[in-house]
């Protein structure tokens, strides 16, 4: 049967490209770690990795490996951290997933007050462009807790935070009225665009698609924060959501018509240990999602930020 210590060489393997560095990372000798590796793929019944002149890659039952690899270390890692906090030996460590949006626009206040609280518990971001991916990861056992659209599918609770609005940005001397602007009076414009696989750009088409037309994309942008930037400099409009938009920025904001929005949640597995349930108390206490004025503060907290 594998070990953990098997799984982590060959991970460790194929994130460096090469068992020399590998075995130099691992503090162990090179014929220790192959050794160790065939082991690993005479238990799986084939070769994990091919060998190459200059690289390592994985075989077909290497890739169909890896993620469970993967998934195993990180739950012996949160194991051994639940038994270190439990015994009061450190601070651990708390692992969120959230998708790009949040980490601007929802978490930065949440992880102030949380630092003030537990000084001494370390925290991780693992970020995504998508909903799917993102779930998927917390399915995989890759984090502790999920923060992004209410997922439609969940083995576990899910607490809604609140309703992200979106809104659009211009540049300052755009022709456009006053507010709010129908998406279909911007049907014959190049916007400012997500890359494939961010779902802000499904989004994008969802709603252009509702009112019409397909986006033309003047430019496509893998950083979400990027979007109002390039919109505010005549790029072309872009739909950004309005927690990501900050304090004196000098674009022209105005509301979608008609609008578009989505809820917020924060969902994990059915029994959360004790460090993960407190940071889903300073979540729902310090979140700040809700209806916005273009320019101006939300129209109210998120639901459940009591």
């Amino acid at each position: 049967m594998a070990t953990l210590r098997q799984l982590e060489y060959l991970v460790t393997v194929i994130e460096t490209g090469s068992f020399t560095r590998a075995a130099e990372l691992l503090h162990v000798s090179q014929p220790a770690l192959s050794h160790q590796v065939q082991a690993l793929e005479r238990d799986a019944g084939g070769r994990l990795l091919e060998r190459l002149p200059r690289a390592v890659r994985l075989t077909p039952m290497g890739r169909a490996m890896l993620p469970h690899a993967r998934a195993a270390l990180a739950e012996a890692e949160r194991a051994r951290s639940a038994a270190r906090r439990a015994a009061g030996l450190d601070g651990g460590e708390l692992q969120l997933a959230v998708v790009y949006s949040v980490t601007l626009g929802v978490l930065p206040p949440v992880l102030r007050a949380w630092r003030e609280q537990h000084p001494g518990v370390r925290v991780r971001l693992l970020e995504f462009a998508h909903t799917e991916a993102l779930t998927a990861a917390m399915a995989a056992g890759r984090a502790d807790l999920a923060i992004g659209p209410v997922p439609e599918q969940w083995d576990g609770p899910v607490r809604e935070l609140g309703v992200e609005e979106f809104l659009l940005v211009l540049p300052a001397d755009d022709p456009a009225g006053p507010g709010p602007v129908p998406l279909a009076y911007l049907a014959d414009r190049d916007w400012v665009h997500y890359a494939p696989g961010n779902g802000l750009a499904e989004l994008l088409d969802r709603v252009c698609g509702e009112a019409g037309f397909r986006p033309r994309a003047a430019v496509r942008t893998e950083q979400t924060a990027a979007a109002p930037l390039l919109a505010a400099a005549g790029l072309g409009p872009a739909l950004v959501p309005a927690d990501l938009l900050p304090a004196g920025f000098d674009g022209r904001v105005v509301r979608p018509e008609p609008p578009v929005r989505r809820v917020l949640a924060a969902y994990c597995r059915p029994e959360p240990d004790p460090l993960t349930a407190a940071f889903l108390a300073v979540l729902g206490r310090h979140t700040r999602v809700g209806i916005r004025r273009p320019g101006g503060e939300a129209g109210g907290r998120g639901a459940g930020t009591g």
